[in-house]
């Protein structure tokens, strides 16, 4: 969960031990335990509550700064829609570290541990959702951020759309689920997973899938690579789908090109939180 949430708040960016037995990209890994450790030192005894992502497979967690969970989503508003390129969370179907990218946020995270078939993984002409860091292809997995609020809000550009004026500190909620860009135009259309409306007079995802697994729920915070080195200070109420989808590459590029959100791009990711002391129990 990314970018930049603000008012008379602090600013702040949303939205393993198996990691570190990996030795496959030993340069990165060093930079992000690396990071962990300055993390560790910049929480240690400041009260943070339970930070994001994580193991969604590890149950652990002993950070003691409770808050209660947020509604279920169709009792709030949905405020902003928004993903980041490779899964930030890990577990599931989504456990193959990516390149990691030195704990800079982009290439970093976790892809789809499954296979496409060779029609699934026939590269596009081009990329889509270009950005600074490149944009993406088939075969690239993404994690979408579903975000919604108790405050009375539009769905709107940025992470401020969740906060409002008469509401400055309001329930926050992400609904995530991780897709895998596949050649198919058969697959999954992205701009119908992300088509908003109003239901019983919330604003609402209209298509968020139903069919990827029972979502593991816990309590956390804001993510983004702003947060590789300090604590997210919110408090954010997780859902994290287990399974993934398959979404048809050219259905995300069309997105990009024209969105409420004014989203053009993947988001980089923050670094695995395994910090046991920075996490709260899976509730689900």
């Amino acid at each position: 969960m990314h970018k930049h949430l603000s008012l008379t708040l602090v600013a702040c960016a949303f939205l393993s031990t198996a990691m570190a037995k990996d030795t496959s990209h030993p340069q990165e890994q060093a930079g992000v335990a690396a990071q962990n450790a300055v993390l560790e030192k910049n929480t240690d005894g400041k009260g943070f509550g339970p930070q994001s992502p994580r193991d969604i497979g590890l149950r652990k967690g002993s950070n003691a700064r409770a808050f209660a969970a947020a509604p279920a989503y169709p009792q709030m508003n949905l405020c902003n829609m928004h993903f980041h390129k490779n899964a930030e969370h890990k577990g599931g179907e989504f456990a193959t570290l990516a390149e990691d990218g030195h704990g800079h946020g982009a290439y970093s995270g976790y892809k789809y541990s499954g296979k496409l078939s060779a029609s699934e993984s026939k590269p596009l002409d081009a990329e889509v959702c270009k950005s600074d860091h490149g944009g993406l292809q088939v075969g690239d997995t993404i994690e979408m951020h579903y975000v919604f609020s108790t405050a009375q809000v539009v769905p709107g550009p940025t992470l401020n759309a969740c906060l409002s004026e008469s509401l400055g500190n309001p329930q926050l909620r992400v609904e995530a689920q991780v897709f895998v860009l596949v050649n198919d135009p058969k697959a999954a259309d992205f701009t119908e997973l992300a088509q908003v409306g109003q239901v019983n007079g919330y604003h609402q995802a209209l298509n968020i899938p139903r069919t990827t697994g029972r979502p593991v729920q816990y309590a956390g915070s804001t993510t983004g690579p702003a947060y590789n080195e300090k604590g997210s200070p919110l408090q954010v109420s997780w859902s994290v789908r287990p399974r993934v989808m398959k979404v048809n590459a050219d259905s995300v590029g069309q997105w990009c090109k024209g969105n409420t959100f004014k989203e053009d791009h993947a988001h980089g990711v923050r670094n695995l939180v395994v910090n046991e002391k920075l996490l709260s129990r899976i509730l689900r």
